[in-house]
């Protein structure tokens, strides 16, 4: 009897560890954080928060739509549906009164989303320009060129970029192979592999710089983007996500650019919105990108194109 007892609840651990796994860290961190904000509201009226009902989760979307966006009022809602799912919990979110609210609301707000916006060639070009110009260690300058010119060149999320470890990396003749283990679109880590040339002008060329940065650096093994101690010596710690996007609006700030509008999106919306207007089709795009539905793609070529192939170009006057 012990032993079944022992077997069920190792089997209960490992199903809990396997119901945590099939989400990424970064995921459950944003579930937590969601759901906190939904557990305070609910202390402050005396309602539950785990489990609850359709009808408090209703009241909660109508005070959330006050000052938030409908997409956070739909990112909370399923937040609030995974921690109950996670505990066991069955949280009806297609019941009528969450469904219909949701639709009022976006009725009275809109639904439009004003997204951040991309790093173009220009804002690139100024970036890479005023780091070369900073009075600073090359070996600065070339982990900074690296991180925004890999960013860009290769349509990164954050998570991904800061990923890259040295045994990702494969230099051939025509530029850089540049393996993903595991990405936001794939949970299950099947990998995909990045493809970047070089470029013509060897100052923007993402390949020439990163092959300088890790000559400089020495780097052999492990993160290829790491962060500087005191005095700028090189750790063996990984950059985190954040640092790329302070990195970022950093330059722009110094290049003379308003930065408030920029994030961390910036870099892979800007080499989607970039290629686009440079003629290349959607997947093309989606191939470096590895967007799994074409609908933000689309996005990005619509407003590429937005006066490429403006109607109004074939009124004369």
């Amino acid at each position: 009897m012990n032993e079944l007892t022992t077997d069920l609840k190792s089997l209960h651990e490992a199903t809990l560890n396997n119901l945590k796994s099939s989400k990424a860290n970064n995921t459950l961190r944003a579930y937590k954080s969601d759901f906190k904000d939904f557990a305070v509201f609910c202390v402050k009226h005396g309602l539950n928060s785990l489990p609850t009902e359709p009808k408090v989760v209703s009241l909660y979307l109508t005070h959330l739509s006050k000052n938030s966006k409908i997409s956070t009022l739909r990112r909370r809602l399923v937040s609030i549906s995974m921690l109950h799912r996670l505990k066991g919990y069955y949280l009806d979110t297609k019941h009528p009164i969450i469904v219909e609210n949701l639709m009022g609301i976006r009725r009275v707000k809109g639904s439009i989303q004003k997204g951040k916006k991309p790093i173009l060639i220009n804002h690139l070009k100024s970036i890479i320009d005023v780091i070369n110009h900073q009075k600073i260690e090359d070996i600065k300058k070339f982990r900074d060129k690296s991180i925004i010119l890999i960013g860009f060149g290769g349509g990164f999320r954050r998570t991904e970029l800061i990923s890259i470890d040295h045994e990702d990396l494969e230099f051939v003749s025509e530029g850089i192979k540049i393996t993903i283990k595991k990405s936001k679109t794939d949970q299950f880590g099947e990998g995909m592999i990045k493809g970047l040339p070089y470029f013509n002008n060897e100052i923007y060329c993402p390949v020439k710089n990163l092959q300088k940065w890790l000559e400089i650096s020495k780097i052999k093994t492990g993160p290829i983007f790491r962060r500087f101690s005191k005095g700028l010596s090189l750790t063996d710690k990984r950059l985190t996500d954040q640092s790329v996007v302070l990195l970022m609006k950093e330059y722009l700030d110094m290049a003379g650019i308003e930065n408030k509008n920029f994030a961390g999106h910036s870099l892979r919306s800007g080499f989607a919105t970039v290629a686009a207007e440079s003629g290349a089709d959607e997947r093309s795009i989606m191939a470096m990108t590895g967007h799994k539905s074409t609908q933000m793609v689309r996005r990005y070529i619509r407003e590429a194109n937005i006066f490429k192939n403006n109607a109004l170009n074939k009124i004369k006057i």
